[in-house]
């Protein structure tokens, strides 16, 4: 080795020999950078199926995910009233009384107009206005049991999984958008211990060259850099699940130790983009439940016809008992096409989603650092080994480059 060494400084081949640790460096944190592009892309799959190509892990994971967190975070909230309490129906009621009320007058046009254009012509103008007048009595009232009794029967009528799955499974990108805001500090530190790692490494490497000096060594050296320090940025991430002192410093997961702040970014936006009032209305109208959301709906608007009073006895002596009953289906029809209207409202959406992030925050930052690693984790768990060979195998590239540049 002194003679290795000796022959070394002799002919000034140390500066050669100083590359090893700066090209392994280079190695680390490119394959490590790339392993992050990975992660998130391509959004939808690039290649050949089935043997040739690649998917984002996280896109291609979304539903997946999705439902891990809903079943180890949503499904928390416990009772769906607590939630629903929290998002303040009476604001609910007049949100939605203040979007219709001043449309009944059209939507009682539009439905008579369908059903009996003719009579809704010929009747004198004092009989409409009195149904008008009705309406706007009745309507409100109706608006306000019909409110009360979805707060009691909302978790019955929303699948809130069905909800988030379906959304992310067609909009992957948002799941990569989320990931990315969320774990910024960590993918960005994925990126640089590469660098910091693979110089390590690359230390470690020229003593081994000098002694064997076999040109096997270099893409094998190249294979351990990038699949190791792919295997410890990842571990660094989130190992140890639960905080340990060394030498009076105390060390845990960089993920975990941000469990607050994440749990707070993470709520956020899935409260502002997934979890909206307009959303879960729609899935409650037009999802698995529907027919139990419709029931209520008519449950509650029928009796503005069948109470009418005088109107209901003109409706069916100028009508008949089928062009009634027309009538009351039509309502029906319009009052559940209307009831997602009310919260097609932005400034609405974003006021009510602050209340649904901070119900899941709580709950996220009430999980244990093992609870709260396995919401985000088990999803990826199953890609990053094909990630780290990966590493391997572009590290082993390198290596046979970096012989023929440096040695060849």
């Amino acid at each position: 080795m002194e003679q290795q060494l000796s022959h070394l400084f002799e002919n000034n081949q140390w500066i050669t020999f100083a590359l090893l640790p700066l090209v392994a460096a280079l190695i680390g944190w490119g394959t490590n950078w790339l392993a992050v592009k990975m992660t998130f892309y391509p959004i939808q799959f690039r290649g050949f199926r089935p043997f040739w190509g690649w998917q984002g892990v996280i896109p291609r994971k979304a539903d997946k995910m999705a439902s891990i967190v809903v079943d180890r975070t949503i499904t928390r909230f416990g009772n769906m009233d607590d939630v629903f309490q929290k998002l303040e129906p009476e604001i609910i009621t007049e949100q939605i009384i203040s979007q219709i009320e001043p449309r009944i007058e059209e939507y009682i046009d539009e439905i008579m107009y369908e059903q009996q254009a003719v009579l809704w012509d010929n009747l004198p103008i004092t009989i409409k206005k009195k149904v008008y007048q009705w309406a706007h009595t009745q309507i409100p009232r109706r608006i306000e049991g019909l409110v009360a009794e979805f707060g009691e029967e909302l978790g019955s009528l929303i699948d809130i999984k069905e909800l988030f799955v379906d959304e992310l499974k067609k909009h992957p990108e948002l799941m990569v958008r989320i990931f990315q805001e969320v774990g910024h500090k960590e993918f960005g530190f994925i990126v640089k211990s590469g660098l910091m790692f693979g110089f390590l490494f690359g230390c470690m490497q020229v003593p081994l060259w000098l002694q064997y000096e076999q040109t096997w060594m270099l893409p094998v050296f190249g294979f351990l850099v990038g699949f190791t320090t792919n295997w410890l940025a990842l571990n660094v991430i989130f190992r140890p699940v639960y905080p340990r002192s060394f030498l009076g410093f105390s060390f845990q997961g960089l993920f975990l130790k941000r469990q607050d702040e994440v749990s707070e970014v993470w709520s956020r936006i899935i409260a502002e983009e997934l979890l909206t009032v307009e959303r879960a209305t729609h899935v409650m109208v037009y999802g698995r439940y529907s027919d139990r959301t419709r029931a209520i709906i008519q449950k509650h608007i029928r009796p503005v016809l069948d109470q009418a009073g005088i109107l209901k006895l003109v409706a069916q002596l100028t009508v008949g008992a089928s062009g009634y009953v027309g009538l009351k289906r039509a309502l029906n029809e319009k009052a559940v096409a209307v009831s997602v209207e009310p919260f097609n409202d932005v400034s609405f959406n974003k006021s009510r989603s602050g209340v649904v992030a901070e119900a899941m925050s709580d709950r996220m930052k009430a999980l244990s650092p093992l609870e709260f690693q396995n919401v985000l984790r088990p999803a990826f768990q199953e890609e990053e080994l094909q990630l780290m060979l990966i590493g391997g195998g572009l590290g082993a590239l390198t290596g046979v480059v970096q012989w023929l540049l440096i040695f060849s």
